[in-house]
Order: structure tokens, then C-alpha cells, then sequence
């Protein structure tokens, strides 16, 4: 199920990857600095409220499917989904009242506005894709995401393009899974006829998820409290360069771990609720060794290209601050993806989302204290250093805390060899000459690219080699019968 998932996500995750860099290439031009950092502070108000709001339906859904048949399936549908009618009743003229009494500025408010109507729409959306992850419907599923990213993506960049200003990205956000919605959800809403709402269910279901949605809110603060420091300490271009830096570096590693994860998670849930203990702890290390031969060369070779990636993907007035953080993004990036799409797995399996919202407590509050000792000093790289310290910590609380529930297996000797042939990429483009811009970032991705690939091959990290043996006997032997 997880290779399957893999490669069926495949086509979604490259275009998630062009798009959220096309989103920089295009936001950080048709906007200013002071609009992308009205933005990026609107968008992270937008994704705290979502995530106190829905974010637990949405792990409901993800996580009890697998273990629902006939009528209690229905049950469940009819629970999530009305729900989500009543809280989106109840929480969204509330949370208007409040934008409307708050002093901020006009262009500001009208950008949390637009992210606050998206909410909802965008639960809907989730609700049925996390059904499709669940059911291992890969290709309805990355279909979804490709659409929404497409059209969200494309009525975004318009909106920029006519002038409509720091709303612009978030106005594709609410239009995006809109679109999508007249051909999911009405089959969704079928499968909820003749179901019924018990509390108790409910109840487990708010048990399970609020720990869950409580955790992403410490995640989201870790990620956001940089940028409110610098708002207040440096003004909102400060925000914006930072935020440029940030997604440079985050949506690289974050669309590797999502892809992996859209795959990873479902596989490694039915393996534990319909497999052996053998059988997951194979799939769990298969999934480790995978992430760890991915995701380490990618953030070392975003860290190594920074300057001309972001000469190449950023706009002038904002590129420089960007590139010198980066590399700290890069990490941060690295340690948090491997911690929520992997070390975390271990409290979603157990049912223990309560010890996940302790164990994201820790870094939560080492992010705060650190960016208010940092960020004043150092502005925008303390932002950076104090959120790679405590995505760090972050890492060593999970290990440290879930192995009492499921022990999730590291893979050290992979992690060991891939580190090696990173070092080696890293030993072979830091001497390249900084020619600038597009060229230098072919010359030393391409580079980096072969060297890490030709050291993983001579290690066998992750057992690639023996695969490659494989393919190529089996290739071979289709031949030698045709």
C-alpha cells in the first residue's frame, strides 16, 4: 500500500512542489514587501483557526475509516459532516465580529477576512480527501489536490496581477477547493444516509482529534511566532523577506514529506490495525529508510544553493534576507517533517494523541522563549536559529516520549550512509565558483545531484543498490523470454 500510495501521489506532489514555487516566483513580485508580509501574517492566523476549529474532524476521518463497516460507517460520515455544518454556523460569525472590532489596517483585515470565509470550504474538501488517503482511492485523491493546487494557484495570481493586494494568495485558497467540491462531495454526503449521531462517538472522536488539532496549533506557533516578533520588533517587510526565506526552504522539504506521508500514514495504520507486529515494523522501516535517503539531501542541497535559488526564485527586494536564512529553514524543515510524518505515528497508532499535544508542548515553548531572546537582537536570523533549535527539540521529545507507546524503529544505518553521501555532496559543490543565478544553480544541483546518487549506490543506502540489481534482473529476464 505504501509504494502504491508513493507513486500514485507522485504526479500531485510535483505539481504542489511547481506550484509553491511558481506562488513565490509570482507573490514576491506582484505584491510588495509590506503586502507579502500582511499575507504571510493573515495566513497565519487563517491556519491557526482552521486548526483549532476543523483540524480534528479532519484526523477523525483520516484515522477511523479503516476500522468502520456497513451502518457504523455511515454513523460515522453523518458525525463528521454535520459537524462540520454546525461549527462553521457557530465559529464563523464570531470570528468576524472580532476581525471587525480589531485595529489593524484595511489591507490587512481584508486578508484574514478572506482566509477566515475559505475555512470551511477548505474542510469539506479535506474531509472527503482524507476519506480517499483512507481508502487507498490514490487517484481520486491526488486528482483533488491537483485541481485545488491548479485553480487555487491560478485565481491567486490573478487577483495579484489586478492589484486586489495581501488577499490575493488566500482568495485562490478559498476558491481553489470550491471549485472541486460539486463533483466529491455529493457522493461523500450519500455514504451519510441512514447514519446516526451518537455522542459517544463524537466524543471519541474530540478525544482523538483535539489532541491532534491542539498539537498543529504548537506546530503553527513554533512556525508563526517568529513572525508576529518580527512584526512588532522590525514591521511587516521584515515579515515578507522572512517569509520568502521560509517558503524557499519549508516548501521544498514539506511537499517531500507530505508526498511521502499522504502514503506513509494510511499504510502504516492498516498495517497496525489489520497486520502483524512483523509486518509493521517492516513497513515502518521501509518508510524511515525512505524518508532519511529523500528528505537529507534535500535539505543539505537547498542549504548549499541558496543564493542562487533564491536569485532565481525571489523577488530583488526580498532575496537577500531570504537566502541567508535559508540554510536554518532547510534544517527546521528536515527535523520537523521527519518528526509529524514519522516519530509522531507512534502517538496517532497508540491512540494516544493526549502524550503527542505533551510531547509538541516542550518545543512549543522553547520556540517562544527563544525568538523573544533572538529575535530582538538578531531579528530575522534569530527568527531562524531559535525555530531549528526547537524543531530539534522537538525531535528528541517524540523519540523520547513515544517509544512508551509504539516503539517507531530508526534506521540508523541508513541514516549513517546517507549522511556520508551527503558530506560528500556537500565537500563537492562548496568549491564550485558562484557564477550567479540560473546557471549556478544547474552547475551545483547537478553536481550535488550525481555525487549523492553515486556514493548512495556505492553504500547501498536504504538497499537502493539491491534494488537496482533487482529491476535489472527482472528487466533482463522479461527480455531474454520475449
Amino acid at each position: 500500500m505504501f509504494w502504491r500510495g508513493v507513486w500514485g501521489y507522485l504526479p500531485a506532489n510535483i505539481i504542489q512542489g511547481l506550484v509553491g514555487f511558481g506562488a513565490i516566483v509570482v507573490f514576491t513580485r506582484l505584491l510588495s514587501a509590506e503586502d507579502f508580509g500582511r499575507y504571510a501574517i493573515a495566513f497565519s492566523i487563517m491556519t491557526l483557526v482552521h486548526v483549532g476549529t476543523f483540524s480534528w474532524l479532519e484526523a477523525a476521518m483520516a484515522r477511523f475509516w479503516a476500522a468502520e463497516q456497513g451502518q457504523a460507517l455511515a454513523d460515522h460520515f453523518l458525525t463528521l459532516y454535520r459537524t462540520a455544518a454546525v461549527m462553521s454556523v457557530a465559529v464563523l460569525p464570531f470570528a468576524a465580529l472580532l476581525l471587525w472590532v480589531s485595529p489593524i489596517g484595511d489591507g490587512l483585515k481584508l486578508a484574514i477576512a478572506a482566509g477566515l470565509v475559505g475555512i470551511p470550504i477548505r474542510c469539506l474538501a479535506k474531509l472527503a480527501q482524507e476519506r480517499f488517503r483512507a481508502s487507498g482511492e490514490v487517484t481520486k485523491s491526488a486528482g483533488m489536490d491537483i485541481a485545488v493546487t491548479l485553480g487555487g494557484f491560478a485565481i491567486g495570481a490573478f487577483c495579484a496581477f489586478h492589484g486586489v493586494g495581501a488577499a490575493s494568495p488566500l482568495i485562490g485558497l478559498a476558491v481553489g477547493p470550491l471549485l472541486v467540491l460539486p463533483f466529491v462531495l455529493p457522493n461523500e454526503l450519500k455514504q451519510a444516509r441512514g447514519g446516526v449521531l451518537y455522542r459517544d462517538r463524537l466524543g471519541s472522536y474530540a478525544r482523538y482529534g483535539y489532541p491532534i488539532a491542539a498539537g498543529l496549533g504548537l506546530s503553527l506557533i513554533m512556525a508563526s511566532t517568529d513572525r508576529f516578533l518580527l512584526e512588532i520588533y522590525m514591521g511587516p517587510a521584515a515579515v515578507g523577506a522572512y517569509h520568502a526565506g521560509y517558503s524557499l526552504a519549508n516548501r521544498t522539504l514539506d511537499v517531500l514529506f507530505i508526498w511521502l506521508g499522504a502514503a506513509g500514514t494510511p499504510a502504516l495504520i492498516m498495517a497496525w490495525e489489520r497486520g502483524s507486529r512483523e509486518a509493521f515494523m517492516k513497513a515502518a522501516r521501509e518508510q524511515a529508510s525512505t524518508f532519511i535517503l529523500i528528505g537529507l539531501p534535500a535539505a543539505v542541497g537547498v542549504a548549499l544553493v541558496a543564493r542562487p535559488l533564491a536569485d532565481f526564485m525571489i523577488g530583488e527586494d526580498l532575496r537577500s534576507v531570504a537566502a541567508s536564512v535559508t540554510p536554518w529553514i532547510a534544517l527546521s524543515a528536515l527535523l520537523s517533517g521527519s518528526t509529524a510524518y514519522y516519530l509522531s505515528q507512534s502517538f496517532v497508532l497508540g491512540r494516544r494523541t493526549d502524550r503527542l499535544l505533551l510531547t509538541l508542548c516542550i518545543p512549543a515553548g522553547a520556540n517562544v522563549i527563544l525568538n523573544l531572546i533572538l529575535v530582538p537582537s538578531m531579528g530575522v536570523h534569530g527568527a531562524a536559529i531559535a525555530t531549528a533549535t526547537s524543531f530539534g527539540i522537538g525531535v528528541l521529545a517524540s523519540i523520547g516520549m513515544g517509544r512508551s507507546i509504539v516503539a517507531m524503529p530508526i534506521p540508523w544505518d541508513t541514516l549513517i550512509r546517507c549522511g556520508v553521501a551527503s558530506a560528500a555532496m556537500a565537500a563537492a559543490v562548496l568549491p564550485l565558483p558562484a557564477i550567479g543565478g540560473v546557471a549556478e544553480l544547474i552547475l551545483k544541483a547537478g553536481v550535488g545531484a550525481i555525487v549523492y546518487g553515486g556514493v548512495v549506490m556505492i553504500l547501498n543506502a536504504a538497499g537502493v543498490r539491491d534494488l537496482a540489481t533487482r529491476l535489472i534482473g527482472a528487466r533482463l529476464n522479461r527480455s531474454a523470454t520475449a
